[in-house]
């Protein structure tokens, strides 16, 4: 009997399948820039495109949906290199809204029956590989009995694989006001986490979480991990996702280091996919995040002894996504050009270590020596320089003093400085430190890590609804360019055309909308003459405030159907004189920045047109 054919692609499509023949309507992924989203740079999970169905399950195009839904999360980056922990991924999910008052959706029952279908019958994982848990009831909320009892009607596994877990490990929850949660269900497979099913049935109101009327299930499965466990691989980084620019690596690297491949090979397959998007390399939003991953990438793959540009990396990562639209020249050149920045900014960080170094006293050698041969020297230091007033016999014993510790130490904030303004690994500084007998405050740097994260979590990202990097006049420009453009596409194509996505930077857009065609030159001509000619029209743009429902009454295109405000702002291009009855040429509920009139355009010229995704084709386009 062959082999089970366990590839990526194979068990993506198989999922889908799945899901297809169980009812579920098939979509796309959607971008992972995200729109109208304020609350993440990023798509982070499968469900981030629907969660407005969640209260409003009426606006879901289908009562269950599955995607494989494109991820990138960089709130894990430190635990990236590991086992399991990927940048960007894949994320599997089925998905059900308005249970149980809308036709075709789904709980608890269904959704754990059909999980153990796919797990056990579809893939073939053996029963004695699978365990599970559920909620066991924590913080004032009971326990999930109805999962628990359908978990052993319907897996049949012993007691003592099917575990009752508290608040922190299988409840989910935002604990925002209004937002929804609820008791989760975890598959594992040989100890592995595979599948998180949520099931959402409380509300969280006044600081307490209340049973709600409408529930929903949003369940998701890493790819690339279940790929992994499947094939019975060591982790992540072994699977076909990662071998052609494994391979490249190994052509390139002088030196063996496990760790610091995998996270060379997991940033530059994330910085690949967010340039793709768009993204250029910035100090801020979602460009600051590409910068960061592309230094990162580098400054690791120096630890590998490799001098050289990762482009070849950068090429075999691309060609491992044969099915995906790569402006393989643009992410290629973009990854090159921050590599040569980041040579000149580490110049500079080596003068600022230079100048740090040369302010500290380093320990003898005979002493460092003997400090770094003490069985729990972390430990001892970390207590010492939290408390360094408190007395330590093991360095009393080597004869180190309070001064001389401290007078060696680099201190938390002198490595954040490094690490965070520099973009020195720690691994590096750690060399550093050993080579000048100096010591690292591991501890005051986590500290400092901390509030950054946390200040990078609330920040603001400088995002502006519809995908802008920012409000500048040029970027004004091209968002109405994108309203006459869709409107053009809809005159040519039909009104089957709807935005799927957007990003606008002062030097052009970027359009994704549905169509399944490749459109032909006399296509994409035709749009392009459509839009050139609204713009000699000199029409006025113009902006009204309205209740939502009289927006769409009044046939105004919503973006992305929204969850928005009780008021919104439409815009209207054309007709030319307010006395006339002809319809506007466009008309969009849209919270951007706009021109005031479209002369103010300049000509419009497509320079690409290609596939985004199934179902969705992008445009590239340029104000002249």
């Amino acid at each position: 009997m062959p082999s089970p054919d366990f590839s990526t692609i194979n068990l993506r499509e198989k999922f889908l399948e799945f899901f297809e023949k169980k009812g579920h309507k098939i979509l796309p992924s959607s971008s992972l820039l995200p729109e109208n989203d304020p609350s993440v740079l990023f798509t982070t999970a499968g469900m981030q495109q629907f969660k407005r169905f969640y209260d409003r399950p009426d606006e879901a195009p289908a009562a269950s949906i599955a995607t494989c839904q494109k991820c990138i999360r960089t709130g894990d980056i430190e635990e990236v290199g590991d086992e399991t922990h990927l940048t960007f991924f894949e994320m599997l999910g089925n998905f059900s809204f308005g249970y149980p008052e809308k036709d075709g959706s789904y709980f608890k029952k269904e959704a754990i029956e059909m999980s153990w279908e796919f797990l056990t019958a579809e893939l073939g994982v053996e029963k004695d590989r699978i365990s599970c848990t559920y909620f066991a009831g924590d913080k004032g909320i009971s326990e999930d009995h109805e999962s628990h009892e359908i978990l052993k009607k319907v897996t049949g596994l012993e007691d003592s694989k099917i575990l009752g877990t508290g608040f922190d490990e299988t409840f989910w929850s935002l604990g925002t006001q209004g937002s929804p949660g609820g008791p989760t269900v975890e598959f594992y497979i040989d100890g592995v986490e595979i599948w998180n099913l949520v099931f959402n049935e409380y509300k969280f109101e006044n600081g307490e979480y209340v049973a709600s009327e409408l529930k929903g299930v949003d369940t998701g499965m890493g790819l690339d991990r279940l790929v992994a466990v499947l094939n019975k691989v060591e982790n992540v980084y072994h699977t076909d996702l990662f071998e052609k620019p494994h391979k490249k690596l190994h052509e390139l690297l002088k030196i063996e280091g496990s760790v610091a491949e995998r996270i060379v090979l997991d940033h530059i397959k994330a910085a690949a996919f967010i340039t793709n998007e768009g993204i250029e390399p910035s100090n801020k939003g979602q460009g600051y995040i590409l910068r960061r991953l592309i230094r990162r990438a580098v400054r690791y793959s120096w630890l590998l002894g490799i001098k050289s540009s990762l482009t070849p990396v950068v090429e075999a990562t691309v060609a491992t996504y044969p099915n995906e639209s790569f402006d393989r020249e643009d992410v290629i050149a973009l990854i090159q050009n921050e590599e040569e920045r980041f040579f000149n900014t580490i110049e500079s960080g080596s003068k600022k270590a230079d100048e740090i170094i040369e302010k500290k006293k380093p320990i003898s050698e005979d002493k460092y020596d003997q400090l770094m041969q003490l069985d729990a020297k972390r430990e001892i230091l970390s207590a010492f320089l939290k408390n360094p007033d408190e007395s330590y016999p093991e360095l009393d014993a080597i004869g180190l003093k309070k001064g001389d510790i401290l007078a060696a130490t680099l201190s938390g904030k002198e490595i954040f400085d490094l690490y965070q303004s520099f973009g020195f690994p720690k691994e590096m500084i750690l060399e550093i430190a050993q080579k000048e007998h100096l010591i690292v405050d591991n501890h005051n740097f986590r500290e400092e890590l901390k509030v950054h994260q946390e200040k990078s979590r609330t920040a603001p990202t400088g995002m502006f609804k519809g995908g802008l990097e920012s409000g500048s006049e040029q970027a004004a420009k091209y968002h109405t360019a994108t309203h006459l453009l869709l409107a053009a596409l809809r005159q040519v194509l039909g009104d089957h055309v709807f935005q799927k996505g957007s990003n606008i930077t002062s030097e052009r857009l970027r359009f994704d909308f549905s169509h399944p065609d490749k459109l032909t030159d006399e296509q994409i001509q035709k749009v392009e003459d459509i839009v050139n000619e609204k713009i000699k029209e000199t029409i006025p743009v113009k902006m009204e405030k309205m209740p939502v429902f009289e927006a769409k009454k009044s046939g105004a295109i919503g973006v992305f159907d929204e969850k928005y405000a009780e008021n919104v702002k439409v815009y209207s291009i054309g007709p030319n004189s307010s006395t006339s009855s002809e319809p506007p040429f466009s008309r969009e509920i849209c919270g951007g920045p706009h021109t005031n009139n479209t002369s103010e355009l300049g000509r419009f010229k497509i320079i690409k047109e290609e596939s985004s995704s199934s179902g969705v084709r992008r445009i590239k386009a340029v104000l002249e």
